[in-house]
């Protein structure tokens, strides 16, 4: 799975990027406008979490864990 962006587009052009900064200090354009898509990424995994049985959503917690911290507490 492709690792998520954690920077906004910007365009590449410092003319272009000069513009866009213009843009929205002056209301022009909406700089949150371009977050719309982490909205639909919370749906989907409240959509997916619906539709794990216990079993699998404890298995999924266990591999975060251990991930996270070397190995899940009481084992």
């Amino acid at each position: 799975m492709p690792k998520k962006k954690t920077t906004p587009d910007r365009p590449r052009d410092v003319s272009q990027l000069a513009k866009r900064i213009v843009a929205i200090a002056t209301e022009q354009e909406d700089d949150t406008a371009r977050d719309a898509p982490s909205a639909a990424a919370s749906k989907r995994g409240e959509a997916r979490a619906a539709s794990l049985t216990p079993a699998a959503r404890k298995k999924i917690a266990k591999k975060a864990a251990q991930a996270r911290w070397g190995s899940p507490k009481g084992e």
